[in-house]
């Protein structure tokens, strides 16, 4: 198969805001990064992000609790 014809297999990650106004950032892929998508979760919400071949980065602002297949983690401490 082509690269074009594969689908994307890249890992999941999940995002539980533990405040409010906690921001996720997606970053592109390639010789330049850059911003591509952001979303505001308020204390409880959850969003789940897959890297693919634009997203090669995540970033996130604020208090929440990322969960991988490595296992979890918390930011904003």
């Amino acid at each position: 198969m082509e690269r074009e014809d594969r689908p994307i297999l890249g890992d999941y990650i999940m995002v539980r805001a533990e405040e409010n106004g906690v921001t996720i950032i997606g970053l592109t892929r390639g010789k330049d990064t850059r911003f591509h998508h952001t979303e505001k979760l308020d204390r409880g919400e959850v969003m789940l992000a897959q890297f693919t071949e634009h997203t090669s980065a995540i970033k996130i602002r604020g208090k929440a609790k990322i969960f991988t297949k490595h296992g979890t983690l918390e930011s904003g401490e």
